[in-house]
């Protein structure tokens, strides 16, 4: 099970909109994920609630709720069933809460707007993972994600300019669509629209499902234990050495590649 954790302290930075998102992409690709909400207002149960039953289920978690009655364990309790789960933290969160909310996470992802005052925000909230969490940057959990940008402009320009400073990848660039604020009302995401209507804000998640999947060109796809497609290994000795000859031709063509290209030129003329 792969945990996700949201994380900007500065609010209106688009936590809800990347978790909600992430999630609809994972459960149409039959995985079942977790939404895990530690946001006071709500926004991703809501979201949740407004799913239809014909909809790849998500689970939602409300963390925000303490109940007196039960244990704090059991209240965040994970079903047994789940593949990730990704937490939407709060605005305003404490530096010293850092470490407990990313303690067991696989990859932290920071939202952050194109504007001065959300690149200060993002700047401190960069430098505390790294001096308060201890997270190394070396360890490649943290990802910034530039959103709701606006390419062609400074502001963007500036953003660019700043992310590439602090040694963290960019993993996506998310343009400023009305898709997402239309799939918040109706309980979707952008991966569930029709793809003439949302291909190029889905093609901008490519980058994103690829970090967090591991590696460049691997993408969550059912079969694998981590969710990869597994490659077959490349087949090595003698019998692998007969199967390469025959595609070059047997052990006859096999001589005739490894001849210099003037040898095999006079060859053939």
């Amino acid at each position: 099970m792969q945990r996700i954790v949201v994380l900007n302290p500065k609010g209106g930075s688009g936590k809800t909109t990347i978790a909600i998102n992430l999630a609809s992409y994972l459960a149409t690709r039959r995985y079942t994920p977790v939404l895990m909400d530690f946001d006071p207002q709500g926004s991703t149960l809501r979201w949740v609630r407004k799913r239809r039953p014909a909809q790849a289920p998500i689970h939602a978690i409300a963390a925000f709720e303490k109940d007196s009655r039960t244990t704090r364990a059991f209240q965040l309790r994970v079903p047994d069933v789940a593949t990730h789960v990704i937490v939407d933290t709060p605005a305003a969160l404490d530096p010293r809460q850092l470490a407990d909310m990313t303690r067991d996470a696989d990859k932290i992802l920071v939202p952050v707007l194109p504007s001065d005052i959300d690149i200060h925000a993002c700047s401190r909230c960069i430098r505390d993972l790294l001096l308060v969490a201890k997270i190394s940057r070396d360890e490649n959990r943290i990802g910034v994600i530039a959103n709701r940008i606006r390419r062609n402009t400074l502001t963007y320009q500036s953003l660019i300019r700043f992310l590439h400073t602090l040694g963290i990848p960019i993993v996506a660039t998310i343009r400023d669509s009305q898709n997402y604020v239309r799939g918040a009302e109706i309980g979707i995401g952008v991966h569930e629209m029709k793809s003439y209507v949302a291909q190029e804000d889905v093609a901008q998640w490519v980058p994103l499902v690829e970090w967090l999947a591991g590696s460049p060109g691997r993408r969550f796809v059912r079969g694998g234990r981590d969710g990869s497609r597994r490659r077959p290994a490349a087949r090595c000795g003698r019998a692998g050495e007969r199967r390469g000859a025959r595609r070059t031709g047997g052990a006859r063509g096999s001589r005739r590649a490894s001849r210099p290209r003037g040898q095999l030129a006079g060859a053939l003329g």
